[in-house]
């Protein structure tokens, strides 16, 4: 056996440490801390507590609910529901976000109808920071999942997508905000930290090298990704 692949479960960790086994963790499961990490700032808290609270009133208030249907309908808006965050999963934050966007002049306008939720609005500020967010996190959407597989080798891959996510993916852009240079840097000093270990490094590299499908599938990941 060469390594075992684990959450970050203490019994987990703790069993293969006992056996003196080498551990690699889950790629999903680094990747998920990191953004995580890079999204506590101030400005995304703040946005999304609100965001948080426009999606509690529409899912609370059939006539909302009724109205954002109708004006969906008018300004030829895709019949989209509204999102919820999910703590336990980064991209649930990143769908709301992205419908929230999506929907922002009827949802705007019905808040504004409403004297109660009328401090729900969206402001320029925190439309900076949704576009922000889903910059930066946007393009990483797809990766928690096809590297979390388990009916399928992953592990050829993760050295590839590292290198993608330095060279392309979480590289410094002119077109970068403030924010979204922040959230790449945070996120690429994590995953660059946890993957540091020379013996882990290596067995990446070898893993790589023994997989002939590792070129060919991830210049395929790159280009569904990156294409417009």
């Amino acid at each position: 056996m060469i390594c075992m692949t684990t959450d970050s479960g203490a019994n987990m960790v703790k069993a293969l440490d006992l056996n003196a086994w080498t551990r690699l963790q889950c790629f999903g499961h680094r990747l998920h801390p990191a953004i995580e990490k890079s999204a506590k700032d101030p400005r995304v808290d703040r946005t999304v507590s609100i965001l948080k609270k426009i999606v509690s009133a529409f899912s609370f208030s059939w006539k909302k609910k009724r109205e954002l249907a109708r004006l969906q309908t008018e300004m030829k808006l895709p019949l989209h529901k509204l999102i919820t965050d999910s703590p336990t999963r980064w991209g649930s934050k990143l769908a709301m976000i992205e419908r929230v966007l999506e929907q922002e002049k009827a949802i705007s306008e019905i808040l504004q109808a409403d004297k109660k939720t009328r401090c729900l609005v969206p402001g320029y500020n925190e439309k900076d920071v949704m576009e922000s967010v889903v910059k930066a996190l946007g393009p990483l959407r797809d990766f928690t999942d096809a590297l979390s597989g388990e009916d399928y080798v992953s592990v050829s891959y993760v050295k590839p997508v590292l290198h993608l996510f330095k060279e392309h993916l979480l590289k410094a852009d002119d077109d970068d905000t403030d924010l979204s240079g922040e959230m790449k840097m945070t996120i690429l000093n994590y995953l660059t930290d946890k993957y540091k270990d020379p013996k882990t490094d290596e067995l990446l590299d070898m893993a790589s090298l023994v997989d002939p499908s590792t070129v060919s599938r991830s210049i395929f990941i790159y280009l569904h990704i990156t294409e417009p």
